[in-house]
């Protein structure tokens, strides 16, 4: 008689065990990993994780920049600066994603930048107009400098204009047509008092022990050990005829509407110790302005359709 052997059960399948302790452990690891890059200080006042915005600018030197960045703290927000002493970086930058938001340049060169490139930038809120200078280690005013002598400018197209047409109202050298926003050393007509050459912006400034005066761009006047009472000559951020040189905030077109970079304009503009940091920075002559982002983009296209007739021409 045989006997009544149990059956063995078959085994249960481990694999939904298995890929569950996965999940938990890969949970568990982006957890870690996420707590050890952030750190405490990227935890708002709320004990929610801020939102980090990258921004291009041209001072990150600047006193200020703290300032701000502490500020945007209190709104949720944890700014990431990145420096460029260059000027033609941060606009590719941005439209490579590479950076967020720039601010740095003034609604002209962002006009030159769009058309020459076919991009699109768009500005979403305003900063300040900043007076161009004229500065000299050997003569206090344009009248002291002689016949024959040599004059620097920036070679990007939009502040070349401006800087030449400085020395115009200063009286070293006449303009073909009397100037315009568009004008190039090319321009410049024989009978100037004065040579001009342009180059790179952030050279203008190390260029002085060689030539009489430069045309230096308010990023890179301190780093020349001048400051700005040092100008011999400048235009007035308070005329009426410097709008195109508002600077700006600048994004992708597809950000314009984005609630973040609002809350970035409104801390910049409203808070009062980065509006006196910024006034220090400048020296007290910026010109701070508060003009609405349809506004600004308003100018923009205008700026636009003038640089591409002004190519054209």
């Amino acid at each position: 008689m045989s006997e009544n052997i149990p059956l063995v059960e078959k085994p249960k399948s481990r694999l939904p065990i298995i890929a569950a302790v996965v999940v938990v452990l890969l949970i568990v690891a982006a957890v870690v990993v996420f707590a050890l890059n952030r750190g405490d200080d990227e935890v708002g006042a709320d004990g929610q994780p801020l939102t980090e915005v990258r921004i291009g600018v041209a001072d990150a030197s600047e006193a200020y920049w703290d300032t701000y960045a502490d500020a945007l703290e209190d709104e949720g927000i944890k700014l990431d600066i990145q420096n460029f002493t260059d000027y033609l970086q941060p606009n590719p930058s941005l439209s490579e994603g590479a950076i967020a938001v720039n601010q740095f340049q003034h609604l002209l060169y962002l006009a030159s930048y769009n058309v020459a490139n076919d991009d699109d930038l768009t500005p979403v809120g305003s900063t300040a107009i900043y007076p161009l200078g004229l500065y000299s280690n050997d003569y206090d005013s344009p009248e002291d400098i002689p016949d024959g002598e040599t004059v620097v400018v920036p070679d990007d197209d939009t502040n070349q204009a401006r800087a030449l047409l400085i020395l115009q109202e200063a009286g070293l050298i006449e303009l073909a047509d009397g100037g315009s926003a568009y004008s190039t050393v090319a321009d410049v007509e024989d009978s100037s008092r004065v040579e001009v050459r342009a180059v790179q912006a952030d050279l203008t400034g190390a260029s002085l022990p060689d030539v009489a005066a430069a045309v230096i761009n308010n990023d890179f006047v301190e780093n020349t050990g001048l400051t700005f009472d040092d100008a011999i000559a400048k235009d007035d951020p308070a005329d009426a005829s410097a709008q195109p040189y508002v600077n700006v905030f600048v994004v992708r077109s597809e950000d314009a509407d984005d609630d973040t970079y609002a809350t970035l304009v409104d801390v910049y503009q409203n808070n009062e110790e980065v509006q006196e940091g910024v006034l220090d920075a400048s020296g007290g002559t910026a010109e701070l302005v508060k003009i609405p982002a349809e506004e600004l983009q308003a100018i923009l296209a205008d700026l636009e359709e003038q640089t591409v007739e002004a190519n054209e021409g």
